[in-house]
């Protein structure tokens, strides 16, 4: 059966139900935040204990009716489970309750269709959203339109209930297409990047865990940040310099969160790949979150899923100011940082990340002294824009003396890109 949803975000009804198993609880608090970041509006809130899931509704028949009256008393449009539904148990549950409803993977589809900014980040949730739904076509899909406002609504349209399968099966392989080409041109860029000895660093971490106001303050950007659930969903990549290391490409990307969807995770692998891909991984955790240490688990858990499980990690524990922490470094027994205490927003202790980072990364370094005449004005000019040059001095006669510090990769690649040796700048070590 077809509903009709307003143009706006629907009054809803939330549904979480407690089972005893670790591995299906969710949590509630965040199933609110989820449902406002989408623009809903929670008027209900049904809950519960439960041993198992119905197969037919996935809440039992007393559940059913508790459901039924908070819609009727609130005018409620709309039912969103904090759980995963299958097909069936969504359009049962739609045949008894008269309206929309959606699980918790529809949600997050939603969310991820608000946040997506650039080209491959619409691609990418355009395939999930007709990934998941293939198995919802008694709405009918046949325009494919986009249509705007209401929770579910984004991206493809349901417009009929006589679907076009092939279609639908067609729009997918046209996507993925399209998408083949994008993660062709990405893989260009890494490849360069490779080439170049650029050290590739990714912010990674539990939605809301602070990454984009991290990015912000490291980078001096304006990539959009908010105490909200996926507040940035395309990765954004920049180049910052770190002492004795050079610049390195710092990138942040979508956040995690409990159970994310599998077809999420499998539509975003080429996004998630720049961080499969990096030399090391920032995990950005909220210091100040009561769900810390299992927010922590979920984060490892993606990691492991996209095979960036071993890649060498930082630990970054954001927040430290609603603690009342003070900045720090912890060190494991031979001394090497293994996690940064800071806070992003109040912009404390990004000077020890650095420091961190400088010694997480720190290659070998040349530090010398060359001379150059006043015909050699270009090579200073490059030299400084390496950041190479610590001081500099004229001597009578009109020769420049540079005392020089940097990476020696940079160092060996200004002499080959220049035809030099070091023995020709006079240069003995």
């Amino acid at each position: 059966m077809l509903f009709e949803r307003p143009d706006a975000g629907e009054r809803a009804i939330l549904v979480h139900l407690e089972f005893p198993g670790e591995n299906e609880r969710e949590d509630a608090e965040e199933f609110v935040q989820l449902v406002t970041s989408a623009g809903g509006d929670p008027v209900a809130f049904v809950t519960g204990p439960r041993k198992t899931p119905d197969a037919r509704l996935f809440v039992g028949t007393g559940k059913l009716e508790e459901i039924r009256a908070a819609l009727e008393a609130n005018d409620g449009e709309l039912v969103l489970f904090n759980h995963a539904l299958s097909p069936s148990q969504e359009r049962n549950l739609e045949r008894e309750l008269k309206c929309r409803v959606l699980d918790r993977t529809g949600l997050i589809l939603d969310i991820f269709a608000q946040r997506a900014r650039t080209h491959e980040g619409k691609l990418q949730v355009e395939l999930a959203q007709l990934q998941h739904m293939s198995t919802r076509l008694v709405r009918g899909w046949t325009h494919l339109e986009r249509q705007k406002g209401g929770i579910g609504m984004r991206g493809p349209g349901e417009s009929q209930l006589e679907t076009d399968r092939r279609l639908l099966r067609a729009r997918i392989k046209s996507i993925q297409t399209r998408l083949s080409k994008v993660r062709v041109q990405r893989d260009q860029v890494r490849r360069a990047r490779l080439r170049a000895e650029i050290p590739a660093l990714s912010l990674v971490g539990y939605t809301n865990a602070g990454k984009s106001t991290l990015f912000n303050a490291m980078t001096t950007s304006a990539v959009y940040a908010a105490d909200q659930l996926f507040a940035t969903l395309d990765p954004t990549l920049r180049r910052i310099p770190v002492d004795d290391v050079g610049e390195v490409v710092l990138a942040d990307t979508v956040g995690f969160i409990r159970h994310l969807p599998h077809r999420l995770v499998e539509a975003f692998r080429a996004t998630l790949e720049e961080a499969s891909q990096s030399d090391l991984l920032l995990h950005v955790i909220d210091a100040a979150s009561n769900e810390r240490d299992d927010n922590i688990f979920q984060v490892q858990e993606v990691l492991r899923e996209i095979g960036a499980d071993t890649i060498p990690v930082l630990e970054i524990y954001n927040k430290i100011d609603l603690l009342g922490v003070e900045p720090r470094i912890d060190r494991n027994e031979q001394g090497e940082p293994i996690r940064v205490w800071l806070s992003a927003r109040r912009q404390q202790g990004l000077d020890l990340l650095l420091q961190a980072l400088q010694e997480r990364l720190g290659r070998d370094v040349v530090e010398t002294d060359v001379v150059l005449d006043a015909s050699q004005g270009r090579l200073r000019a490059r030299l400084y824009g390496l950041g190479a040059v610590q001081s500099e001095s004229l001597d009578d006669g009109g020769r420049m003396h540079l005392h020089l510090r940097l990476p020696e990769v940079d160092w060996r690649r200004f002499l080959s890109s220049e035809s030099l040796s070091e023995a020709g700048l006079g240069i003995q070590r």
